[in-house]
């Protein structure tokens, strides 16, 4: 997470993120962009992002017709049909509700195809063995977000363990359609998926993405519609950066002025804003629909001037300070003496773990300048607990391993830069039972500019072009790490500079599916020299979804 800043530089990137700086416009850089597709015949069954674990083509492909159903295993019983406009409910956990998550993967797959195709695409419980098809059949070996994708001339069968399983089936199915699928309104077909079987489940079991919405407050539809982004490049996680020297983004009932007071204000003096309890279960439901676990953090002890400030109590000489509204590091501590800050971290963490049902939540521990490695190891000694109290495994910056307690998760933000001391101390961590989530700021930081004219973002860990995101391996990036210690990978980006859903994107894409695929495909499938091609072929769909990516210069967008 680091953020070794360069002051006036990065205050003039802030300044000029934080008044009304345009979208930036992808064709720009490079010239117009491709079309939306073209009718040369079905993509072939491995150009899609992540790659697939195993791929056999075979046979001809299958079209879909104004005939075309889909048909899914379990439901509402036999017999059961309905077309477009009828409501669909969230999948659970028990078998019923199993085959309810089924029907609602189905019904979101309808969803998706029936804009660009016009077709009714009716979702069925009726057997059959044509149209599409999505089963529930304890797939072996898949794990529970695995799946096979078995085409046919005469249908597509997409199965799975679990309703995970397939969702992230129908975001293959979905690219390996034509681009224009993601079109709002109807499109001329044809509509073919290749012949063959495909296999696929993830590498790691952890595959996050994090937006922080502390430096600039970004609304609920924002944060969905990069929920979407992300759901499509079966990203799992969405790591949520709640609060900051620069704003505080929860409602907390037992302390209102964190959000009435903390929340009032953003880098360069916008507004801010934060979310009502009514509003993060929204944004949870919604990333549940698209089975992403959110994982709220909340940065202690340092990055906390919003809550200081809010709050005189919290500050060991009872005096508050004034809002922030800049973009240096480091300088705020919670009291660690103070036996009230205790009493504010317990409610602050029941309250956020009472909201959250996943299983993690993330108590930050990076750059705590201001607070000595005594008290940074007391306080995390302290911390930790309160989590595991209340039901949740803590996830913390590497710097929490200098307080390690068995079954915390430490998250690794280090780059060229970061000393061998402090390597070795995550290493040692890992080989005693730690896992990690690896992030390097100089691979997976989105906002890391993409090179000295990119007109957004920062550059303190260097800049990181598409090719240099991409081309890493997160088994052996840290030396001394066993592999099994590493949970995943995540890609974060932080928004000293962003203050829009398109400024997200432009830094974001097309970085981002690189960071997908490094998290999902097995190792064997990365190549940059094949993957560039494979990115390049989603400009079109990005195009269509209305995306604001970069054309990088690194990727044959008009090959």
């Amino acid at each position: 997470m680091g953020r070794r800043l360069r002051p006036l530089l990065l205050l003039c990137a802030s300044l000029l993120a934080a008044t009304s700086l345009p979208a930036v416009s992808a064709t720009a850089d490079t010239g117009a962009r491709s079309g939306p597709g073209t009718a040369h015949g079905p993509r072939s069954l491995d150009e899609v992002i992540p790659a697939p674990a195993s791929v056999r083509a075979k046979g001809k492909p299958y079209t879909l017709t104004p005939r075309t159903v889909i048909r899914v295993s379990g439901g509402h019983g036999p017999g059961h049909e309905h077309g477009p406009g009828r409501g669909h409910g969230r999948g659970k956990k028990s078998g019923h509700d199993a085959s309810k998550g089924a029907r609602q993967v189905a019904e979101q797959l309808a969803d998706l195809l029936r804009p660009a195709t016009g077709y009714r695409l009716p979702v069925t419980t009726r057997p059959g063995r044509d149209g599409i098809q999505l089963r529930l059949n304890g797939e072996r070996g898949l794990g529970p977000e695995g799946y096979r994708l078995h085409v046919t001339e005469r249908a597509t069968v997409l199965s799975a363990r679990e309703p995970a399983g397939l969702f992230h089936g129908i975001q293959t199915l979905r690219q390996l359609l034509p681009a224009a699928i993601e079109a709002d309104s109807a499109r001329s077909g044809p509509w073919q998926i290749a012949g063959g079987t495909l296999v696929d489940k993830p590498r790691y079991a952890y595959r996050s993405a994090m937006l922080d919405v502390s430096r600039h407050f970004f609304p609920v539809d924002s944060v969905k519609r990069y929920i979407d982004q992300l759901a499509l490049y079966k990203i799992n996680t969405l790591h949520l950066h709640l609060s900051d020297d620069q704003g505080w983004r929860i409602a907390i009932d037992s302390w209102p002025r964190l959000a009435t007071h903390g929340g009032s204000t953003q880098v360069g003096g916008g507004p801010g804003g934060y979310y009502t309890k009514a509003d993060y279960r929204d944004i949870v439901r919604y990333a549940a629909d698209r089975h992403l676990t959110v994982v709220p953090e909340i940065d202690m002890p340092s990055h906390t001037n919003a809550a200081l400030a809010s709050y005189a109590e919290l500050n060991c000489d009872g005096k508050a300070p004034p809002l922030y509204t800049g973009t240096d590091v480091g300088f705020s501590s919670l009291c660690v003496p103070l036996e009230r800050t205790y009493d504010f971290v317990d409610d602050v963490i029941r309250e956020l773990a009472a909201l959250t049902p996943g299983p993690y939540l993330h108590i930050g521990g990076d750059e705590a300048h201001s607070t000595s490695e005594e008290d940074f190891a007391a306080f995390m000694k302290r911390v930790q607990p309160i989590v595991a109290k209340y039901g949740k495994t803590a996830v913390g910056w590497h710097q929490i391993t200098a307080a390690p307690r068995r079954g915390t998760i430490a998250q690794y933000w280090g780059y060229d830069e970061t000393g061998a001391e402090e390597r070795a101390q995550v290493a040692a961590a890992a080989r005693n039972g730690t896992r990690l989530v690896i992030s390097p700021a100089d691979r997976s930081y989105l906002d890391m500019k993409y090179h000295e004219d990119t007109p957004l973002g920062l550059s303190w860990a260097g800049y990181v072009s598409t090719e240099r995101s991409y081309d890493w391996d997160p088994a052996t990036y840290l030396d001394g790490v066993p592999e099994r210690a590493v949970l995943g990978v995540e890609a974060p980006l932080w928004t000293e500079t962003l203050s829009t859903s398109a400024q997200l994107e432009y830094m974001a894409f097309p970085k981002l599916p690189g960071i997908a695929e490094l998290g999902w495909s097995p190792a064997a499938t990365h190549d940059w020299d094949t993957y560039r091609v494979r990115l390049a072929q989603q400009a079109p769909r990005w195009d269509l979804m209305g995306v604001n990516y970069y054309r990088s210069p690194q990727v044959p967008w008009d090959g």
